[in-house]
């Protein structure tokens, strides 16, 4: 029988702001059911004013660690004893341990976009790539490319140029990669970039429900047959950009696959055990069909 006062149970949880589109608490606490772990997995709406005082609260609470998401990626770094090597050099956290009162930042989110995108090496490796985005999940995704993939060129697509640019400089001196071309979001003008790259991430939360009629490209012949397009977005699992890009005969990858597979990773960094991802995957695609 479990302990129904949970006196000996784990707390992590998550911080972010807004966080009502989050699938983290279900997919965590699905795991932690299906191991047996005496964890529960709870989120916080944390604006960015009360993002030192969240912290805080959850050192004194006990808490074994939590994940980071938007608008605290960054920011979070000053308050962190240690950051692992991807989380410094991707510029972001996502995943904290905390032990003794001490907090380590990692960046879980590079082994979920590795995890999703090894299976497509071959067409990658040495090829242009398209990274629309210039947030936390842009950098790691830019990050996994470099480090894994070594594209001949990463073309930087976001709606603000500016950002895109310091983007590139970032990863220029954190990693000597310079094989980058900076591009402002105008559909017409990046349609030949697009259509000569063997990947195109969407890194954006453009199509995200509720708004499943929006998408960062909008054109069906801007997309080849068997190029890859990746959209970051996992609810709805088919999003716009998805369909269109299937119906030019590209082939497509959703981000319910990088969702569970980062989670995995913040999983065992708190628990020491191995998520069985692919029941939670299951799990999961059968909420979001609901």
């Amino acid at each position: 029988m479990k302990d129904s006062m949970h006196l000996k149970t784990q707390l992590v949880g998550l911080i972010g702001h807004p966080i009502k589109h989050t699938y983290s608490p279900f997919i965590h606490n699905v795991a932690f059911e299906l191991t047996g772990l005496d964890y529960l997995y709870l989120p916080f709406n944390v604006v960015p004013v009360n993002l030192k005082s969240a912290i805080k609260g959850l050192v004194a609470l006990g808490y074994k660690g939590f994940n980071v998401t938007i608008p605290h990626k960054v920011k979070v770094k000053e308050f962190m004893s240690k950051v692992s090597e991807e989380a410094s050099l991707v510029g972001a956290i996502n995943t904290v341990l905390i032990e003794d009162g001490k907090l380590f930042g990692y960046n879980t989110d590079v082994a979920g976009a590795l995890e999703t995108l090894y299976a497509y090496r071959k067409e990658i490796t040495g090829n242009e790539c398209v990274v629309i985005g210039a947030g936390g999940s842009a950098r790691a995704v830019i990050y996994t490319l470099i480090k894994h993939f070594r594209p001949s060129r990463i073309h930087l697509v976001n709606r603000t140029e500016q950002r895109a640019e310091t983007l590139r400089q970032f990863f220029k001196t954190k990693m000597k990669f310079d094989s980058f071309t900076v591009n402002e979001l105008i559909p017409p003008d990046i349609k030949e970039l697009v259509k000569s790259s063997a990947l195109v991430v969407n890194a954006t939360s453009v199509g995200m429900h509720p708004d499943e009629d929006d998408a960062v490209l909008t054109q069906k012949d801007m997309f080849t047959k068997d190029q890859i397009v990746f959209d970051l977005v996992y609810n709805p699992t088919q999003t716009k950009l998805l369909k269109l890009a299937q119906s030019s005969g590209a082939r497509t990858v959703d981000g319910i696959k990088m969702l569970v597979n980062q989670a995995a990773k913040s999983f065992e960094i708190w628990t020491g055990e191995k998520m069985p991802v692919e029941q939670v995957e299951k799990a999961l695609l059968l909420k979001l069909n609901k």
